[in-house]
């Protein structure tokens, strides 16, 4: 995505007056959302504003926490000192709690076959290496684990789904500490376009490129 195309989407959503994730009348944040749930083929995604947000929701969607366990196969340091500091020992057998999956500007376009190769229970996406700042996105096929995960990236006793109403959304599920996670919706619409194009260059390549038949007699 060049530069104008880059300049027409900042100015499009600062006009409309919406540049905060916790406006009612957004829709780049669930636009974004929309797109990483049909190229992934999960049902449920929470948007945060950094890869390591994005870690922390992963386990915390899942329940677990300080003294706990885990398995994650290949970890790197980064990752490792991290879940260290939550109180989460991570081990290099069995099967992973959850992958990560990071995009950048020329691997855009696979998302959908690296997320169709995932076996974990939560995929973490890490759009960062896009280039419209630190972004990420927690995609599982389980509400609960959604749930918990969008209750960890903002403050107070409401979610962004009922902070206006000040309603509990779910009176069962038992909040922890929470964090200001939150993705801008700035980022969120560079995000979306870029993947959209990626996604539509992928399909005019495929088009594109000439099928192999078997040597002739």
């Amino acid at each position: 995505m060049d530069n104008f195309d880059t300049a027409v989407i900042l100015t499009r959503v600062m006009t409309s007056g919406v540049v905060m994730s916790i406006e009612k009348s957004d829709r780049e944040l669930p636009g974004l959302e929309r797109l990483l749930s049909k190229q992934t083929g999960r049902k449920h995604v929470s948007l945060v504003n950094t890869s390591t947000a994005a870690i922390h929701a992963a386990v915390a969607g899942q329940a677990i926490g300080y003294g706990d366990t885990i398995s994650l196969p290949k970890l790197d340091d980064k990752t490792r000192a991290f879940l260290s500091w939550l109180g989460i020992t991570a081990i290099d057998t069995g099967e992973p709690c959850f992958e990560v999956v990071s995009l950048d500007a020329q691997n855009a376009h696979t998302l959908p076959d690296r997320a169709a190769e995932a076996t974990a229970p939560v995929l973490v996406v890490d759009l960062s290496g896009l280039g419209f700042g630190p972004a990420a996105a927690v995609l599982t096929d389980d509400e609960q684990t959604w749930a918990r995960a969008e209750r960890l990236k903002i403050f107070g006793a409401f979610d962004l789904r009922t902070m206006w109403t000040q309603e509990e959304s779910n009176p069962d599920l038992i909040p922890g500490v929470q964090f200001n996670y939150r993705l801008s919706p700035l980022v969120a619409a560079c995000v979306r376009m870029a993947l959209s194009r990626a996604h539509k260059n992928r399909g005019q390549t495929n088009a594109t490129t000439p099928q192999k038949t078997g040597a002739s007699a």
